[in-house]
């Protein structure tokens, strides 16, 4: 059974290997042992309630239960751009216009701004090529909105998500390449390290003052600003599938989109139910359900088959295993 569970010390080995497989450009899955180890003790305390909300972040491994094989990662960052500013560009369209000459033109900028701090941040999910298909992707995704469901007060109420831009085949950035490498004369793999492991300064020291006017720009950096990499269409089809919609910002270093939604918006975080577990050897029912555990402390979650009467729920003696729960407990169910 795929178990979605939360991520501790114990599993660096696993998330530095998922971090390899990402690739260039996933800021939130840096290649840094000692990067990924600090963030594994900021998941322990903060699903162990040992930290002030806001400090949060959360991250989660989807995991084979029968293997104990980790294929996936999300993650749920409580709030962004208190301790680091979370830099973006907007794109802004501008018109301008001669009545003299009778002549109209729309004019679209970048302008580098920090708009979103405080918002919750919803990211990292990946997964290795062979659990992409079958709802995997789906599942562990779907599990980072029933854990903020859980708590909502420990969330903002705006959620964002960034998701990588364009990079050719061979690596290359058409955005980084054309635009922020003019800005910032380092490699973009130095760039993407300083972003997860410093205060940001250098961004705000060498960020252009003024805004960027795109029409100036080459086209291959036209063409992708706003795009997301291939291999994240299916991510912005899941986020869409929640009610996310594009916000007017993109990455500073490769173009990427972000998109946003009101926390209570979210479609699993709306339509969950808490109900009461009830554990059966067997349960009657036509399509699986989302379930996981009613508090961020100890959150699990699985798909598996569920029959809702009333305000109870009765799940399989496996599924409850899987999950940790007893009969009695309260759970919340996405059917």
């Amino acid at each position: 059974m795929l178990v979605v569970r939360p991520a501790g010390p114990a599993d660096l080995d696993h998330l530095l290997e998922l971090a390899i497989l990402s690739g260039p450009g996933f800021t939130s899955l840096p290649e840094d042992p000692d990067q990924l180890a600090e963030r594994l003790e900021l998941g322990r305390d903060s699903f162990a309630g040992k930290l002030a909300p806001q400090q949060c972040w959360y991250t989660l491994m989807l995991e084979e239960s029968d293997t104990g094989d980790v294929d996936g990662v999300g993650s749920v960052k409580a709030a962004v751009g208190l301790n680091r500013p979370f830099f973006s560009f907007r794109l802004v369209n501008n018109t301008q216009s001669s009545p003299s000459l009778g002549v109209k033109l729309d004019h679209q900028t970048l302008v580098l701004v920090n708009e979103c701090t405080g918002w919750s941040e919803v990211g990292s999910l990946f997964l290795k090529a062979d659990r992409r298909k079958g709802g995997a992707g789906r599942l562990l995704s779907q599990s980072r909105y029933m854990l903020i469901g859980a708590q909502p007060e420990l969330f903002a109420d705006n959620v964002l998500a960034e998701l990588r831009g364009v990079f050719t085949p061979d690596g290359a950035c058409p955005f980084w390449d054309h635009v922020a490498h003019k800005f910032f004369p380092m490699e973009f793999d130095d760039a993407d390290r300083m972003t997860g492991s410093t205060d940001k300064q250098f961004i705000l020291d060498l960020s252009p003052r003024h805004p960027i006017y795109v029409e100036l720009l080459p086209e291959p950096a036209r063409a992708v600003i706003g795009k997301v990499h291939p291999q994240g269409v299916p991510a912005m089809a899941l986020l869409e599938s929640e009610g996310f919609r594009p916000n007017g910002l993109v990455d500073i270093f490769d173009g990427g989109p972000t998109v946003a939604c009101g926390r209570d918006n979210i479609r699993t975080v709306r339509d969950a139910r808490r109900l009461t577990a009830r554990i059966a050897d067997e349960v009657e029912a036509e399509l699986p359900a989302l379930i996981s555990t009613a508090s961020v402390t100890a959150f699990r979650a699985v798909r598996q088959k569920a029959a809702v009467e009333g305000d109870a729920v009765t799940l399989t003696r496996e599924t409850a295993e899987a999950l940790k729960v007893r009969d009695g407990d309260a759970v919340r169910v996405k059917m």
